[in-house]
């Protein structure tokens, strides 16, 4: 068997973590690559399946991503995670449907593209601070956190980006600055592992390249109860799932579920490079 691991154009190689799958599928007598999703020159009729693993600049490339997903789909390649999750994953407004399964999630408004985009219109009154981005990003893309008198400023500059893009509009919880972001990993809908993410002082971007600080963590019983709903609730099979969430009160507040690209933090616990790779062979036999 082959198989893909797609990364992108900056990490040819995919991450370091990432490299360490090549072995261990190679253990199982699967040849495994790393391939850039949109290097012209590849066939991708020679592999059985292809892995999204480092695609880190899909969102920057929304027309050609968008085309690519659609000539794989016609070419009847096999991916995981499927490209109906990949399709429906990739634009951030499926937390409105996740909300509307009673799935906690982090206070938010929906803003569909709009040539009349009013901030003060739009934000709750009882809001302090507020954090918008686009439906279709990731790592901080077109991210900005602002208080609320703030609202002008924001709004000019979000005025041109919301005639082109859907956003989200999210409460700012000051506990992701106090307690940080925690991340529970699951493989073929089974717990893995998780990992707290605090942002350095003074900054609320949680992502290792703004400085945050990673520590492998062991939630209770019950966060794993709920972060195990979240996926159960995708009808799908899922190679692999993140649940990112502020806990507040012992409870997840969802920010997103990431099941196209997230970094698994491989690293960050022993035994988990092999646990993808069984959950691998466990879905394709």
């Amino acid at each position: 068997m082959k198989i893909a691991l797609l990364t992108c154009q900056r990490l040819p190689e995919l991450t370091a973590a990432d490299q360490l799958l090549i072995p261990e599928f190679a253990k199982h007598n699967i040849n495994a690559e790393a391939v850039i999703w949109d290097n012209p020159d590849v066939i991708w009729t020679q592999f059985d399946y292809l892995i999204f693993r480092n695609t880190w600049d899909y969102y920057e490339k929304e027309s050609q991503f968008n085309l690519w997903i659609e000539s794989i789909k016609r070419l009847g390649i096999k991916t995981l995670n499927s490209i109906e999750i990949i399709e429906k994953n990739k634009h951030k407004f499926y937390l409105r449907e996740l909300l509307h399964q009673n799935v906690l999630i982090i206070p938010t408004v929906f803003i569909e593209k709009t040539n009349q985009f009013d901030l003060a219109e739009i934000i709750p009154k009882n809001w302090k601070r507020a954090v918008i981005k686009p439906a279709f990003s990731a790592g901080s893309y077109l991210t900005e956190v602002f208080d609320c008198h703030e609202i002008e400023k924001i709004n000019d500059k979000y005025t041109s980006i919301a005639i082109q893009k859907d956003l989200l509009l999210q409460e700012f919880k000051s506990e992701i600055e106090s307690e940080g972001e925690t991340s529970l990993i699951f493989f073929n809908k089974k717990f893995s592992h998780a990992v707290n993410k605090k942002p350095k002082p003074g900054d609320f971007r949680i992502q290792v390249q703004f400085g945050g600080m990673y520590t492998a963590t062991t939630p209770s019983i019950e966060l794993i109860e709920q972060a195990q709903k979240i996926v159960d609730s995708f009808p799908d099979n899922l190679l692999y799932a993140r649940i990112d969430g502020i806990i507040i009160n012992g409870q997840i507040q969802l920010m997103e579920v990431e099941c196209i690209e997230p970094d698994l933090y491989f690293n960050y616990s022993a035994g988990s490079i092999q646990r993808f790779v069984a959950a691998f062979l466990d879905l394709i036999q």
